[in-house]
């Protein structure tokens, strides 16, 4: 599975990781997150991430 990457603040997001704190349990791809979830560091909506190279 991809990572994806925040372009506000550079965070990633791990689909082996997940986001627990925000209810994404570890093994959930990317493209399977509700598009309401926001960055966990700085709030930018889903649309503001990109695959990582």
């Amino acid at each position: 599975m991809k990572k994806y990457v925040c372009t506000v603040c550079g965070y990633v997001y791990d689909p082996i990781k997940g986001d627990p704190d925000s209810g994404i349990e570890p093994g959930t791809a990317f493209k399977d997150i509700p598009d309401e979830w926001i960055c966990p560091v700085c709030g930018a909506e889903k649309d503001q991430f990109e695959p990582m190279a």
